[in-house]
């Protein structure tokens, strides 16, 4: 015993037998298939519970000693390491609980442990007993579901029955009450009341012969309420009895009758019989006689069956006992406690089997006891006779008068006049004579009228007929009674009009003055005319004063009953049956309703008056008689509503209120009246009432009612106190209707006047529109409605029974209606009041809410509204309304900061407050209903209401989230509203104090399930709600404020996304879009999360979520107890047989997209005959309005509306006969308008869907560390995703408005697997790999392009924006076979080159050559879509399709783009489009750009061009397109913006660059455009050289190295001759123009080789800082390629004039050109440089080429021990490429290294870049020194050396450092003319040429060409130059 004595928090007194209930419920609420099997698993294990019902575990010493040490020693807990030490509180409770209900102490102690962990659900509770009731609950319905199961028979035999009546013997409830009480057992007054409920639960089935006994002795000893009725449990056993002795079954020839013959101990065990008989027979008097009587009263019956049955013959001596009995019980008045005694009592008429077992037996006594029933007749007669003649002598009644009769017909009346079920069960009284209309008939008699009724039908309606033969007068009112019963139904009306008018005379009869019998409608309106003219004879003048004291001489109290009576009758009938009224009303002789409405203007009292009220509100439920007694009531002036002139007082119905009903205190005709004004409403509302006396329309009534009726009522005596609800109620009612058919009109602000009588009088509103003024402002009937808000609630929490209650309840709810409705309606209302500009003053009803109520001087409406949600148990309607409410107030953010104080103010009320709105959420019974609840059963409408107040709660969170802080919904979800929201810390509820806030219940919605396999239950039974659920959720955790305590509640103590997410994805065949919308909320939260986690470094998360969604290997998932079973031997089955098959399983990312359905079936377009379809579409598009989930849908309600209007305008006989087929159509375009809405609804789910499930992927892709998915697995992953989407996207029902949305996703997808194949290459894997590229095979790749290019195709000619998406992924896919920037080792001239030509085809290439001839194989449509796009259309797409051309034209060898673009014109029209483009790349120069747009499609435009410019065939296009005309018109280029004056408007972001920035963003591609063209054209077609150069004078860095290397190719004076025929005076032009440039060139040398170098450098540092590196290297490259452009073009001017033969060089056209770098035409303010610059510009080059050498090996080396690198230099590395500080720090350590791999190659690449333009500078600079020396040594003659003086030598010496380069000023910058060289020049020339020239240079020079030109394969260039120049310096002199 010891080693069990631990504790089971779960308690395992009441755990299990939670889990039995939620079986039960399953399988006979919700019908589950599978849940049979498992109630009967769990009813076996649960048996021992049934039979030792209450029987707890015993006490026991050891148990209690051990409990008493768990506050000091601790005790063991189940499931918990350890012991835990528990309060001393807590075992003094379980010592109580344990004496209490005498359990065992360690139960006692699990349950209060159990409680504990429950209680914060049940608010207000003790943890003591809110679990036990539970437990009482729980064996009770699970033995009621199993009623009919061998199961309870089983029970029955091991004896329940005892148990439970001792039980019931024993609880009696108050002395329960005491002990918890005492034992602080109880909670609140709610909480006492739920028990008291529990107690009293109980149910029954047939009984053994012991256990019938020990029921009669209980029964013995029962005693009656206050009220004489039985209590509820005590009536479940009178029930119970009866059931025992039932034996009607016998005759309904049902199949099993003979097993049910066996079964019954009434026919089988004899000493049943005898025992329950003598019990009966005993003269003992019970408790209470008349229960005595019932009970003999069924015996006696059952009797009476067994004798007629062969197997009674054995009982002959009981079974002759029958007529004795019945006589005993009829002594006993069984009919008068049948009627008081047990209809009386609440819980009667809540059964069904109650209602069927007292029916059995009164129609069994009418049928089997005929006898019985004449002697009961005769006795009657015989009375009337003696009250006759005693009456007639006037002596005393007789005092043995017997009233069995009476009794019997009243508790007939009274039995059937009720008929909660609907069952109709009166029918068996009327035996069909004729076949009636009706097919088929309920009842207890089915199918056609034409068989031979049953028996016991004929016997029943017999009764009827001749009870109402010769009645007499005494038993009248009782048989009329009878009838009104017997005439509740829509077959039994019809069956007592027939009655009724069959026994009147017949028309013969009539004339001769005959009456027939005084039961039919013949004698009954006769008398009522009668009456009426009696009573209008002495009709007084209304002025005279006795008509206050009204005659009574006209009617006695027995006729007033009599009339009573009938007028019910009257009024059952006809409200039921509609033929029945239309026959009455329209019968010529009788005119009912004339009658009663002159009735009514008589002195008669008021009940009868209110029972004429209400006879005419049954006639006016028919719209034709309704329109007419409208006219007739208003003619009758019962309500006096026009003054006669002259009248000095009020008449009417108004008197009678304010001085008859007053003074009596009871108020029966104000309510009728109410009562007929509420019906006529409904009928019809005529406008033109009164029309002609006064000014027409309702007001006056209105007026009536609610200044006479409705304010006064609180303050009015009422002798019965619940007749003042009923008033209140009974106007409400009227008010309700009146406000919910009013729509407002723009003609109700216009004030109408009326002629009458020669005055003009303003014209009444509709009554609606009254009734919303008041509303809308603090008026009286506001403030009334608003204090019996306030009254109703403050009567609610009390909880007690008092008298109204249920009008009270009803009353409330109207006002609550009537709230809702204005605060709906209060939009419009005002939108046309403001519109109208009528003098009005009007208040929003929610600001009017926010007032001070005069009862508690506190601001507290909302909140009375708001605790309404704390009675959803009992009053589900009113929270339901209350939250509607809360709902629309809940829009208005300024309102909401003040119900959070308002809610917060009172501790008490808020945690009532917080308690409702959670029991509503939490509410088990709400089921999410189909629309149509007319049909349904109470039970499933409020299940329905329940759902719906759950469905407004969520919706009113969810608005509130999205409004600023503190709002309602945060302090409902649990959060801090008083201190800063994130700073909230969720825990569950009861942990330090937490209440059970709404996100507990939202999360126990939507955790109810998940452990088990089918999924979360409320996905499936309420989809809609779990989505709203589902969102609320998402909204949190994207709420900056609210996501990080969310994410942490959800996380640790729910593992809730983990939970949902493996059962994704969700599949609802009845209801996809709410499956949808769960998905797509619950994906979208499981971004955030992994997000959030991969930030927060939170690595087992991510990776769980991550494996969860990606994973294709089978998880082994934990089962749920119970579910096991099967699976595990299936599986291990699989096991054996097939070893080692790992099956795969499809990716869950992969299943939730196959749950999205593309396909979307359209509605067909409307079929119409009558209306014209354009205009219903026009009609249809103006009732469209954007709903709250922001879809655009169509008001149905609206556009029935006016369709029915349009209908009913229509004039003539013709649109009257056609009027149904013109329904029929209005029918069917309602029915297409739903359909098209919910196809809306459809597609939006599934957009949303879709982009969920994107942003998951994305988010899986991009935020989770990359080493979470290795690189072969994440290309599969991606592979797949790709494959499956193309495929759903190109079937062929795809919807469109899904195929954006799907690009987006393609277009990531396709970026991610580029990345991921780049970067597995750059860690050096696959290349070698045979199945092709990377981990990602080959096929698939050329699979996921075909496809591709089939999603572009598809799209056809719409989707241009979707279309970018596309180009994008296809750049992205392309970009996968670029070959990567490889790091330039200096060692490829190792290879040979046919070594390089015979090298095997790298992974590269061929991948790429497979990859164009896919593309070819789309042919020219293919090439035709991304050409038009990139020649209009929206700005990205045309860019990015300019990009993807230029992309395939790069890798199309074949030129077969290039000839399409070129043929097809497009070529041409991008040429011009340029034109275009001028305007708009102006206004990019302006100091704040309008957009940057127009820039970027230029440099597409561009690069595309480029592009195609590089081939020769290309350029010559581009040429004849006229490309260089265009450019020369554009303007733009000559708006170079002033470089100084911008600077104060940098855009702080900088990502919009400066205004020069921009010009060179402009100018720079033209240059290379330019460059490219005049690379690729050969000499022959430089015709636009010559053009070219009238715009290239400007320059800075970038744009000197293109300029440069542009003019080094075009501005040589052989290009200017090509010209031909330009005129001299051009020529010479250029010739300046060309002079000019050559200067500028050489003074750029001059600059940039000198010292000026550094200085520009360090100047970028400084106005940079940033990015320094970057742009130092950009800058020393440019200008590297300055000096390289710059020497290629002296070395070109030179090779140019070498080519005349050298003999002549001295002279001609040649010689100022060869001659300009020495000694330039003098210009009064220019120094032409020297060839000592050229010799400075060597030493440069060969001193740079050192330094860069060794970094650039420095680099190689880095590159090849990357993985030793020390982190510093890592980060340093990385820096470059990171922005921002700190930038760094936040990457991880496999993305750094791969950064700094990216870097260093990088930087070796610009080194080598650096090194080839110093080797290209060394060499030209070598060739023009070689050159010019030997001209001037070799061939130049010197002149005469008289006049040379040297100015500026010195000048220059001083600007330059080296003194090697001084000693050559000699030769430069004479103001001589041409060719005048002295011999001191040359020979200063030559010697200083040998210093310079030294040694050291001419080693170092020989070294460049050792490291670098040799390995480049030039072999020996330098040294053979560096030969001839130091040849040349050698030579002796001449």
């Amino acid at each position: 015993m010891a080693a069990q004595m631990a504790v089971n928090s779960g308690a395992s007194l009441w755990g299990p037998l939670k889990e039995l209930w939620e079986t039960v419920d399953g399988a006979v609420l919700r019908r589950q298939p599978e849940s049979v099997h498992l109630l009967d698993l769990q009813l076996k294990k649960h048996k021992p519970h049934f039979l030792s019902l209450f029987k707890n575990p015993p006490k026991s010493a050891e148990q209690r000693e051990k409990v008493r040490k768990a506050s000091t020693e601790g005790i063991a807990i189940q499931g918990q390491q350890g012991s835990r030490l528990l309060p001393e509180q807590l075992l003094s409770e379980a010592f109580i609980l344990s004496d209490l209900f005498d359990i065992g102490e360690l139960s006692a102690l699990e349950l209060l442990l159990a409680g504990e962990q429950q209680q914060p659900h049940f608010p207000g509770l003790t943890r003591g007993l809110s679990r036990h009731g539970k437990t009482f609950t729980l064996d009770l319905s699970g033995e009621l579901v199993a009623l009919t199961t061998r199961f309870t028979d089983e029970l029955m035999n091991q004896g329940l029955t005892k148990r439970v009546l001792a039980l019931v013997s024993e609880i009696n409830v108050a002395r329960e009450f005491e002990r918890l009480q005492k034992e602080r057992g109880l909670g609140n007054e709610k909480h006492r009341k739920e028990v008291s409920d529990l107690i009293k639960e109980s149910r029954q089935s047939p009984l053994s012969k012991d256990d019938t006994l020990a029921l009669i002795g209980h029964l013995e000893t029962v005693s009656a309420q206050a009220d004489g009725s039985l209590d509820s449990v005590n009536l479940a056993l009178v029930m119970a009895l009866l059931y025992c002795l039932d034996v009607s079954f016998v005759e309904q020839g049902t199949e099993d009758r003979e097993d049910l013959i066996q079964a019954l101990p009434l026919l089988t065990e004899r000493q049943y019989v005898s025992a329950v008989h003598s019990r009966l027979m005993d003269g003992q008097p019970w408790k209470l006689p008349g229960l005595q009587a019932v009970c003999r009263l069924a015996w006696a019956l059952s009797l009476r069956v067994l004798s007629q049955l062969p197997q009674g013959g054995a009982l002959v001596e009981f079974t002759e006992a029958d007529e004795a009995l019945a006589d005993q019980a009829l002594l006993g008045d069984v009919f008068l406690f049948m009627k008081e005694g047990i209809l009386g009592c609440e819980g009667c008429a809540q059964e069904e089997f109650y209602i069927r077992r007292l029916h059995s037996l009164i129609t069994d006594f009418l049928a089997l006891m005929p006898m019985k029933v004449k002697q009961l007749r005769n006795r009657a007669d015989e009375d009337a006779r003696l009250v006759h003649m005693s009456l007639q002598m006037e002596s005393e009644l007789p005092s043995s008068l017997r009233k069995d009769l009476d009794h019997l017909m009243n508790l007939i009346g009274e039995f059937y006049s009720k008929d909660p079920f609907g069952l109709e069960l009166g029918l068996e009284f009327w035996c069909p004579t004729e076949s009636l209309q009706h097919t088929s008939l309920q009842g207890s008699y089915l199918g056609m009228a034409l068989q031979r009724p049953p028996h016991k039908q004929v016997v029943l309606s017999k009764f009827v007929r001749q009870m109402g033969d010769l009645l007499p007068s005494t038993l009248y009112i009782s048989y009329l009674r009878m009838l009104k019963g017997l005439a509740n139904g829509p077959q039994c009306s019809h069956y007592a009009f027939s009655l009724l008018k069959t026994n009147g005379a017949t028309h013969s009869d009539n004339l001769q003055g005959v009456s027939g019998s005084p039961v039919s409608w013949e004698h009954f309106f006769h008398s009522l005319m009668l009456y009426h003219e009696n009573l209008r004879r002495d009709f007084p003048n209304p002025d005279a004063a006795q008509f206050r004291h009204p005659s009574l001489r006209g009617i006695t109290q027995r006729e007033l009953e009599g009339l009573t009576s009938f007028l019910q009758l009257l009024t059952t009938i006809i409200t039921w049956s509609e033929n029945a009224r239309l026959a009455l009303c329209e019968h010529p002789q009788w005119t009912p309703v004339v009658v009663m409405l002159g009735l009514l203007q008589c002195s008669v009292p008021p009940v009868l008056k209110a029972e004429v009220l209400r006879c005419l509100a049954a006639f006016g439920k028919s719209p034709e008689i309704a329109a007419s007694l409208w006219q007739s009531l208003e003619y009758t002036q019962i309500l006096q509503t026009v003054r006669a002139p002259g009248q000095r007082q009020a008449a009417g119905i108004e008197v009678e209120l304010n001085e008859i009903e007053s003074s009596c205190e009871e108020y029966p005709l104000t309510r009728g009246f109410c009562h007929l004004i509420s019906t006529l409403v409904e009928s019809s509302l005529p406008v033109n009432l009164g029309a002609g006396l006064r000014a027409p329309g309702f007001q006056p009534y209105l007026n009536f009612l609610r200044d006479s009726v409705f304010l006064p009522f609180p303050t009015r005596a009422y002798r019965h106190p619940a007749e003042k609800w009923e008033v209140a109620d009974a106007v409400l009612e009227v008010f309700h209707k009146l406000l919910r058919d009013y729509e407002p009109q723009p003609s109700d602000f216009v004030q109408e006047i009326v002629e009458l009588q020669g005055e003009q009088l303003a014209a009444h509103k509709p009554p609606g529109h009254s009734l919303m003024f008041h509303l809308l402002n603090d008026s009286p009937t506001l403030t009334l409605c608003l204090s019996l808000l306030e009254e109703g609630v403050r009567q609610l929490d009390t909880y007690a029974p008092f008298p109204g209650k249920k009008h009270l309840e009803s009353a409330v709810l109207r006002v609550l209606c009537l709230l809702d409705l204005a605060l709906q309606k209060e939009v419009v209302f005002m939108d046309l009041l403001r519109e109208s500009q009528a003098s009005m003053l009007v208040s929003p009803l929610e600001q009017l809410l926010q007032g001070v109520s005069p009862q508690t001087r506190r601001a507290d409406h909302i909140v009375n509204i708001g605790r309404y949600l704390y009675h959803s148990s009992s009053n589900p309607e009113a929270s339901f309304q209350s939250a509607k409410i809360l709902r629309r107030i809940a829009n208005y953010p300024n309102i909401q900061n003040r119900l959070v104080g308002d809610f917060t103010h009172d501790q008490a009320v808020s945690e009532k407050l917080m308690a409702g709105f959670v029991e509503c959420l939490d509410n088990e019974e709400a089921e999410e209903g189909t629309e149509n609840g007319d049909d349904a059963d109470a039970q499933q409408k409020v299940a329905r209401i329940r759902h719906e107040t759950q469905i407004h709660l969520l919706n009113l969170l969810i608005t509130s989230l999205d409004l600023k802080t503190p709002n309602l919904a945060l302090y409902l979800l649990g959060y801090e509203v008083k201190k800063p929201v994130s700073s909230t810390n969720l825990q569950d509820p009861g942990v330090l104090g937490c209440p059970r806030s709404c996100l507990h219940a939202i999360l126990s919605l939507l955790q109810r399930g998940t452990e088990k396999r089918s999924g979360p239950v409320l996905t499936q039974q309420a989809p809609h709600l779990a989505e709203l659920c589902y969102q609320v959720i998402y909204q949190l955790c994207a709420c900056p404020d609210t996501s990080g305590p969310t994410m942490r509640y959800l996380r640790t103590s729910q593992d809730f996304l983990f939970s949902h997410l493996q059962h994704l994805p969700f599949i609802l065949p009845s209801n996809q879009i709410a499956a949808l919308s769960q998905m797509s909320w619950l994906m979208k939260t499981a971004a955030i999360e992994l997000r959030v986690t991969s930030l927060n470094r939170q690595r087992s998360h991510t990776q769980r979520l991550v494996s969860l969604l990606l994973d294709d290997q089978p998880h082994t998932q934990r089962t749920a107890d119970g579910e096991s079973g099967m699976e595990e031997e299936t599986r291990s089955v699989c096991g054996f047989l097939h070893f080692d098959t790992v099956s795969k399983v499809r990716r869950k990312l992969l299943s939730v997209l196959d749950a999205i359905d593309f396909s979307q079936d359209m509605p067909e377009l409307l079929q119409l005959d009558f209306f014209e379809r354009t205009q219903i579409e026009q009609v249809i598009s103006n009732c469209e309005h954007v709903n709250e989930q922001g879809h655009t849908v169509c008001n149905v309600k609206l556009l029935h509306r006016v369709l029915v209007a349009e209908v009913n305008a229509l004039q003539g006989m013709a649109a009257i006969g056609q009027r149904p087929l013109l329904m029929e159509e209005v029918n069917s375009i309602l029915q297409q308008v739903v359909e098209r809405n919910r196809v809306r609804r459809s597609l939006s789910a599934k957009r949303n869907a879709l982009r969920s499930w994107r942003s998951l992927v994305e988010t899986l892709l991009t935020a989770c560390p990359a080493d979470l998915i290795p690189a072969d697995d994440r290309q599969l992953i991606i592979r797949d995703l790709l494959l499956d989407l193309h495929d759903k996207v190109l079937s062929e029902d795809a919807a469109g408005e899904l195929m954006p949305i799907v690009a987006g996703a393609v277009f990531t997808l396709t970026a991610h697997l580029s990345q991921s194949v780049l970067s597995e290459q750059q860690q050096g894997a696959g290349l070698e790999v045979s199945s092709g590229f990377a981990s990602i095979a080959n096929s698939a790749l050329h699979l996921i392009l075909r496809k591709l290019l089939d999603f572009i195709l598809c799209t056809g000619g719409g989707y241009q924006r979707l279309r970018a998406h596309l180009y994008g992924s296809l750049l992205y896919y392309l970009q996968i076979a670029q070959k990567p920037d490889e790091p330039d080792t200096l060692q490829t001239a190792g290879k040979a080159m046919w070594e390089r030509l015979t090298a095997p085809e790298d992974g590269f290439s061929k991948l790429q050559r497979e990859n164009l001839s896919i593309i070819e194989s789309y042919g020219k449509s293919l090439m035709e879509v991304v050409c038009r796009d990139a020649c209009d259309g929206h700005e990205i797409s045309r860019m990015l399709a300019l990009a993807v051309l230029d992309r395939i034209l790069a890798i199309d060898r074949q030129n077969q783009w290039l000839v399409y673009v070129c043929n097809s014109g497009y070529l041409r029209s991008l040429v011009e489009s340029l034109r275009q483009d001028d305007v708009a790349l102006q206004t990019l120069l302006t100091p704040q750009p309008p957009l940057l747009k127009p820039l970027y499609i230029y440099e597409s435009k561009m690069a595309l061009l480029t592009r195609v410019a590089k081939t020769g065939q290309g350029a010559v296009e581009l040429l004849r397109c006229g490309l260089v005309a265009q450019l020369i018109e554009c303007q733009v280029f000559d708006m170079v913006p002033d470089s100084d004056a911008h600077r104060v408007v940098r855009d702080p972001s900088g990502f919009i660059p400066s205004p020069m920035d921009r010009y060179r963003q402009i100018l720079l591609p033209t240059l290379r455009l330019f460059q490219v063209i005049l690379t690729s054209t050969t000499m022959n077609h430089q015709q636009g050289a010559a053009q070219v150069l009238q715009w290239l004078i400007y320059g800075s860095l970038q744009e000197l190295s293109l300029l440069t290397g542009i003019i080094s190719k075009t501005a040589l004076p052989g290009a200017l001759e090509s010209g031909g025929e330009v005129n001299s005076a051009a020529l010479m032009e250029f010739q300046g123009h060309i002079n000019r440039f050559q200067r500028l060139c050489l003074s750029l040398l001059g600059r940039l080789a000198g010292s000026e170098r550094e200085r520009l450098l360090k100047q970028a540092e400084i106005t940079a800082p940033a990015d320094s590196a970057e742009r130092r290297e950009e800058m020393e490259v440019a200008m590297q390629q300055v000096c390289a452009n710059i020497m290629e073009y002296c070395q070109t001017l030179l090779l140019q004039s070498s080519a005349q033969p050298v003999r002549q060089r001295a002279s001609g056209p040649g010689r100022g050109a060869r001659r300009s770098l020495i000694a330039l035409p003098s210009m009064a303010y220019s120094r032409a440089p020297s060839l000592g610059l050229v010799m400075y510009l060597l030493k440069n080059s060969a001193a740079d080429f050192f330094r860069f050498h060794q970094s650039h090996r420095q680099s190689l080396g880095k590159l090849q021990s990357l993985d030793q690198l020390p982190p510093d230099e890592l980060k340093e590395l990385c820096q470059g490429l990171v922005s921002g500080p700190g930038g760094v720090e936040k990457i991880s350590s496999v993305q750094r290294s791969l950064l700094a791999k990216r870097r260093l190659v990088q930087l070796i690449n610009n080194r080598a870049k650096l090194l080839a333009l110093c080797s290209y500078v060394i060499e030209t600079c070598l060739f023009v020194l070689w050159r010019h020396l030997e001209y001037y040594l070799l061939h130049c003659t010197p002149t005469d050396p008289k006049d040379s003086p040297m100015p500026g030598a010195s000048l220059y010496r001083s600007r330059l450092t080296d003194d090697s380069f001084g000693g050559l000023q000699g030769s430069g910058g004479r103001v001589l003319g041409l060719s005048r060289v002295s011999q001191q020049d040359l020979d200063l020339l030559k010697s200083d040429m040998a210093t310079g020239f030294g040694e050291a240079l001419q080693r170092k020079l020989l070294d460049v060409e050792g490291l670098y030109s040799q390995v480049r394969s030039r072999y020996t260039f330098i040294q053979a130059l560096v030969r001839r120049v130091r040849g040349l310096l050698r030579q002796p002199k001449s």
